[in-house]
């Protein structure tokens, strides 16, 4: 007979919930399952934000992450899949992931799209093998639909990251650290 702590209890706790984040739906069966769901996230971002149609006008591509799924109690990650568009067209499908350590506790959802806003900065996100977001980011969340627009501030930055549709009790959502990667689905 073996006893468990509560350290192995929390800390198994965290790698079941996180590993249990890796099925978050998006994971389907294939490319048309991502684009499926890249195309439902575009439409509620252009409907409830219209103000990001300006940024998808100016930018060199977009990365679409329709569902990123947050885990965290102590020790914590993150995981989702999506799809790179240059104009209308797909042209390559990501997963992102990150760990995290801290204080944290919750888990939550939410959508995101990153907009390349030179093509500079789109070749070298598509040319490493494995992109991870940092100082180059600009961030854009607002809960007010009609205040979320593109200001010439944040287009002259290279990436800018807009986060919607969040839901669940994690207190914050970031992408800082969080490594994206090609995949083939």
């Amino acid at each position: 007979m073996s006893i468990i702590s509560r350290r192995q209890f929390a800390l198994g706790a965290v790698a079941g919930t996180t590993l249990a984040a890796c099925g978050n739906g998006v994971g389907g069966p294939g490319a048309a399952t991502i684009d499926a769901r890249v195309d439902s996230t575009l439409a509620f971002m252009r409907q409830t934000y219209p103000g990001t149609r300006d940024l998808e006008a100016r930018a060199a591509g977009m990365l679409v992450m329709p569902l990123i799924t947050e885990v965290g109690l102590g020790v914590g990650g993150s995981f989702g899949r999506g799809a790179l568009r240059v104009g209308p067209s797909t042209v390559d499908y990501y997963s992102s992931a990150s760990g995290s350590a801290g204080l944290q506790i919750g888990a939550q959802q939410f959508s995101h799209v990153l907009f390349f806003m030179t093509d500079e900065a789109l070749l070298d996100f598509r040319q490493s093998p494995g992109w991870a977001a940092g100082a180059d980011l600009e961030y854009v969340i607002s809960a007010q639909a009609e205040t979320l627009r593109a200001e010439t501030t944040t287009t002259l930055s290279p990436v800018i990251a807009v986060l919607f549709g969040q839901t669940g009790l994690r207190v914050g959502a970031t992408l800082e650290g969080t490594k994206y990667t090609r995949i083939i689905p």
